[in-house]
């Protein structure tokens, strides 16, 4: 293959904002130019929109992974420690309606209630 395609392929990440109908537009050009074969047009292409199709997924990655370092470095929590909060704070609603003689509170999924909450002293835990 020439130089000019391998000097595309490492051009990766441009790749991953064009279009298939951009990438066979170009290579079409380079036909016609006589740069690429006509023969090869269509692996050209199809080789162009993979290495595009893989730079986007590892961009992806890679973003996904900073977020998360961010988010982690700023002590967000994650959607499973919302609702582990969630139904912690159910279950205290109901504790604390139990401790004042009213009815409890219901919850949205009792089932899905977790035990493992504070009452009393510090350090004691109780189960229902």
């Amino acid at each position: 293959m020439s130089d000019l395609f391998k000097k595309a392929l490492s051009l990766g990440i441009g790749l991953t904002v064009a279009s298939k109908e951009k990438v066979e537009k170009t290579v079409e050009e380079l036909v016609k130019k006589g740069e690429i074969a006509p023969s090869e047009s269509k692996a050209v292409v199809n080789k162009l929109i993979e290495r595009g199709e893989e730079e986007r997924s590892t961009i992806k990655n890679m973003v996904q992974d900073q977020v998360r370092r961010v988010l982690q470095e700023l002590d967000v929590p994650s959607g499973s420690d919302v609702v582990s909060l969630e139904q912690r704070i159910a279950v205290l609603e109901q504790r604390v309606a139990q401790l004042e003689g009213g009815k409890p509170a219901v919850t949205a999924d009792p089932a899905a209630e977790t035990n493992n909450y504070r009452t009393g002293a510090p350090g004691e835990t109780t189960a229902e």
